[in-house]
């Protein structure tokens, strides 16, 4: 039998795995949803740019959704709002960059019809029967809130993404005083993030990597300094923008989201850049290398990104010599290690010198490591845990780790894509499965069916043979020999032949005036010719016969 007085927790994404971040809050009439991220693909998804939530059960109740609160402007927190929007056309609610860098993205999509609304750092927004209170804690990136929702079952806690940083760049620390209060006062549900819940102790300062940074732009003093990190990183950017003031450098900007986001940055005053360091990147060649700082997306090896293009010699722009200290200032993401390391080894190539985390300390987390999730639930001590943010690894060991603060193994679980939790201010329960998943975007174009990934992955694999073939509309009798179309089989011309044959011969096993449906004869064809590749090759490549009637 349903509760209807419990809150129903939907995840839709960032539970057993990175990225994609979403989860619904439901109770009664009233829904919110909790950011509206994106994931990349893997290599396993040819031709795919994007993925995003599936978003089928919002749109089925979108009458009862209140708002989408954001927690910062990450990618896997807001890449996804554009295309939502498009679906469910309903207030966002945010900090000032996160909504200037939502902006930006829904005037890329030519999202017209949107209501942004800015919240400051301890501002509480109404939305239906839920309070929600925006807290600020420290990320890389500014503006990055955590939320204390206030439901009709208790607060639910939802950590966003953070970490405990005593040094921040701006000098805000995260609020610990009021995530106390907010524990004090009981907190019925924690959903928290798990990213770093295998690293123990704590999260350096993003300090460490200013300083590190500064000794390499004094030791190279005479070369040409190029720093590629992710865009979004605003502490870092303004770090690097102080040490090119200090070392009398002029900065130039590359890449159009480091240029999106600088831009978007300097304007709420997240950014701040001293007159006249700035120089357009199409004007650097004048400028002698010891006076000059280049600050490039591409830190993951992204394939169209600066960096990449600048290794691959096919930036215009930027040509890299051997005068030239690369620094990328970043960790990879998993499953980027290869693209990395092959641009890597093309900036080596050229004879450019890389500096890179593997050598020093260039690139700090923004997320929380053992400790300061320990702080972290000590502080809220919630009734019930549900770890986030990360693959089934991460949410189990956060788990373990909660377990061995004292959580009762019967107050936690872990969620899955498509899970409702129900929760009372008493129990915490598992409901109905619904539908829920990935979009995938390819373009300009949004799919649901996994048919496509798996229709190109097997393209990929074994390629595709088209088989056509000519008949005679009056007699039925094959009018010349079939054309056997091969695309990545790897098959030789006897085989071909014999591939023919076993067209002609399926086809005059019919009479082809009495068939009232060609599809049976295509179906056959594809049968024999399937069998016929497989013995030969073992390999088992998409096969599409086609007959026309002349």
């Amino acid at each position: 039998m349903k509760n209807k007085n419990s809150l129903k927790v939907r995840f839709l994404g960032g539970v057993g795995e990175i990225g994609k971040n979403m989860t619904a809050l439901e109770y009664g009439k009233d829904i919110i949803i909790i950011d509206a991220g994106l994931t990349f693909p893997s290599t396993e998804m040819p031709g795919i740019d994007l993925l995003i939530p599936d978003i089928s059960y919002l749109i089925q109740n979108k009458e009862k959704i209140r708002g989408i609160v954001l927690t910062h402007g990450h990618e896997d927190h807001i890449g996804a709002l554009a295309y939502i929007l498009q679906d469910i056309n309903v207030p966002v609610y945010g900090t000032k960059l996160t909504l200037m860098l939502a902006e930006h993205k829904l005037k890329e999509q030519r999202v017209l019809n949107y209501s942004l609304n800015c919240v400051n750092p301890t501002g509480v927004v109404k939305l239906g029967c839920f309070s929600v209170e925006f807290i600020h804690v420290n990320h890389s990136i500014p503006g990055s809130c955590a939320l204390a929702i206030t439901t009709p079952v208790g607060i639910v806690y939802h950590s966003g993404d953070f970490k405990i940083d005593l040094t921040p760049i701006n000098g805000q620390m995260i609020d610990i005083p009021r995530i106390s209060a907010i524990g004090k006062k009981g907190v019925t549900l924690l959903l928290c993030e798990s990213t770093n819940v295998e690293q123990e102790g704590y999260t350096m300062s993003e300090h460490v990597v200013g300083e590190t940074l500064d000794r390499l732009f004094a030791e190279n003093v005479k070369r040409r300094i190029i720093v590629a990190t992710f865009a979004t990183n605003v502490h870092r950017l303004q770090q690097i923008i102080d040490l090119a003031a200090k070392h009398k450098r002029k900065i130039a900007f590359s890449g159009r989201s480091m240029l999106n986001v600088v831009d978007a940055a300097s304007k709420v005053g997240e950014i701040k850049i001293p007159d006249d360091l700035i120089v357009d990147i199409g004007k650097i060649k004048n400028i002698a290398d010891k006076d000059l700082c280049i600050v490039s997306t591409g830190s993951q090896g992204e394939p169209m990104s600066a960096l990449t293009r600048m290794a691959a010699g096919d930036y215009n722009q930027v040509q890299v010599g051997s005068n030239d200290t690369i620094i990328i200032s970043a960790s990879p993401i998993p499953g980027n290690e290869r693209s990395i390391y092959q641009v890597i080894n093309n900036l080596y190539k050229k004879g450019a010198e890389v500096v890179y985390k593997s050598i020093t300390k260039i690139h700090v987390s923004g997320h929380a490591c053992q400790e300061e999730l320990k702080i972290l639930h000590t502080l809220l001590k919630p009734k019930f845990f549900i770890p986030v943010h990360g693959e089934y690894r991460h949410l189990k060991k956060h788990c373990n780790l909660a377990k061995s603060i004292g959580m009762k193994d019967s107050n936690m679980l872990i969620a899955e894509i498509g899970d409702t939790i129900e929760i009372t201010s008493k129990s915490m329960k598992r409901g109905e499965k619904f539908q829920a998943g990935a979009r995938y975007i390819d373009g300009l174009s949004i799919d649901d069916s996994e048919s496509i990934v798996r229709d190109r992955k097997h393209l990929s694999e074994d390629g595709i043979i088209v088989a056509v073939c000519c008949i005679s509309g009056y007699s039925g009798e094959i009018m010349q020999d079939p054309d056997i179309i091969n695309k990545g089989a790897i098959l030789n011309d006897k085989q071909l032949q014999e591939m023919k044959n076993i067209v002609c011969t399926t086809i005059k096993g019919y009479d082809v005036k009495a068939v009232a449906d060609m599809g049976e004869i295509q179906g056959a064809i594809r049968k024999n010719l399937r069998n016929y590749v497989f013995k030969k090759t073992k390999k088992n490549p998409m096969i599409l016969p086609v007959i026309t009637e002349l």
